[in-house]
């Protein structure tokens, strides 16, 4: 990937699930560019696409057609495999219900995907971006001991920690109250810009979507507008 390249390149993207009678298009034909360091939401219905396509385009899915290119990795080239390893250092995801381990404490959830990553000062990264989130005084507890805001702050903590070049969020604060969604959204956008991350963020909440600098609305798997503030 050239500093000019776009870190989200996709051309006549498609994703279909089922056989037969039961196929569904559930992208059909997306073509979009992301810059480095863009602000991006994904907005549209339930069931236009938006979460299916955050989950090619951070390849938790396969697309079943056209052509991808992330952080200068052909993700329609791997297989699932491929995929992992691809997304392993160079892609954080953020989703609405947390996915924390039970067993294992905050510093240990932030800890152990680095530790997995080979990375050899894991419980320090992990204490620093627990402390940059705001709980350097909930560190050895559990998730059940966390409140919901708590818990999705170790969530971006284990995003953010190994300085990937691209943040996914899917409906972030779709589990919070208002105050406290406002509180993470706020967290969300300053961590990502302060790590220089792009930013692609699919939410039903208008006021959010405003705060990027650019919106993409999507209906039946395709995009009826885009527009940058």
């Amino acid at each position: 990937m050239t500093s000019t390249s776009p870190i989200i390149d996709a051309t006549d993207l498609h994703l279909v699930l089922g056989e037969g009678d039961g196929r569904v298009a559930v992208l059909d034909g997306i073509d979009l560019r992301v810059e480095n360091g863009e602000t991006l939401a994904l907005l549209g219905p339930s069931g236009s696409g938006k979460s299916s396509l955050l989950a090619v385009l951070s390849g938790l899915e396969r697309a079943t057609g056209g052509k991808l290119m992330v952080a200068g990795q052909d993700f329609t080239a791997l297989d699932e495999d491929g995929l992992a390893t691809a997304r392993r250092g160079r892609i954080g995801i953020v989703l609405q219900a947390f996915h924390l381990l039970p067993t294992m404490t905050a510093l240990e959830n932030v800890a152990t995907p680095l530790e997995l990553a080979g990375v050899s000062d894991a419980m320090e990264r992990a204490r620093v971006e627990l402390a940059a989130v705001g709980l350097a005084h909930r560190l050895h507890h559990y998730p059940a001991q966390l409140s919901g805001g708590e818990q999705q702050r170790v969530a971006i903590a284990r995003a953010l920690a190994p300085a990937p070049h691209l943040l996914f969020a899917d409906e972030p604060t779709g589990n919070l109250d208002h105050a406290t969604g406002t509180a993470v959204a706020d967290l969300l956008f300053e961590r990502a810009g302060k790590a220089g991350a792009t930013l692609v963020m699919v939410t039903h909440d208008e006021a959010l979507a405003q705060r990027c600098g650019r919106i993409l609305r999507l209906a039946d798997g395709r995009i009826q507008s885009d527009l940058r503030a």
